[in-house]
């Protein structure tokens, strides 16, 4: 699964893992770093409704059929090999609302005789990088709708199955354009929905500051002593 991540790039590494998004002058001062970004949070996503805008969403998609919006609780995550038939997220799919997830690293916790120890893992170069995600707009509160995500993950490469048994699906930069596409063949979005390549990545140890989402300072992401 993936139940926390961060996203501290600047704007410059922003606008160079996605070119083909406008980004304000004050994007920096408008998204300040975060470290330990949690379930129910705003997160920052593309969508393939407004493909060249970074969109704010929550996270934990909240199905359009839903009485309440706290359904999307528990769907903070979707799993690759039933999202086209899951019914809180085939109509997402199906009619092509997918988006990114921006991200720079997520976590996992590693079974120990100590406790669950958590595990940071970001891409190899360190740059910016993008979830597969599913949006969905519930219309059932008087304020307003509400626009949520979630986010897809797949069986784990060698790496991450050394922690956990599942991992979220990293995009490749050169299939962004298909994600987002709502019109890309059903078969294609499919075919995404597979473990970034191992040896693309790396991983090390992190403190249990990350287990509260009250801590989201630079201090979460420092190394530990495995």
């Amino acid at each position: 699964m993936c139940g926390r991540f961060s996203f501290f790039a600047r704007r410059s590494d922003v606008a160079k893992a996605f070119p083909f998004v406008r980004l304000l002058d004050d994007f920096d001062a408008l998204n300040p770093p975060r470290y330990n970004v949690a379930p129910t949070q705003t997160i920052p996503t593309i969508s393939s409704e407004a493909p060249d805008e970074i969109t704010p969403m929550h996270w934990g998609l909240v199905p359009y059929w839903a009485k309440t919006p706290s359904i999307g609780n528990r769907m903070i995550n979707a799993r690759a090999e039933s999202v086209a038939e899951k019914p809180a997220f085939k109509n997402a799919f199906r009619k092509g609302r997918r988006c990114l997830v921006l991200a720079d690293g997520y976590y996992e916790w590693a079974a120990t005789a100590e406790g669950k120890a958590p595990v940071r893992f970001f891409l190899r170069s360190g740059e910016p990088f993008a979830f597969a995600g599913l949006w969905e707009r519930w219309y059932g509160d008087r304020d307003g709708p509400l626009t949520s995500a979630t986010i897809i993950t797949c069986p784990a490469n060698h790496l991450s199955a050394r922690v956990h048994d599942r991992m979220p699906v990293i995009l490749h930069r050169s299939d962004y354009r298909a994600w987002l596409d709502p019109d890309a063949p059903f078969e294609l979005a499919t075919s995404l929905l597979v473990p970034f390549p191992d040896a693309e990545m790396r991983a090390y140890a992190v403190s249990r500051l990350v287990n509260s989402p009250a801590n989201d300072t630079p201090d979460v992401i420092s190394p530990i002593a495995a």
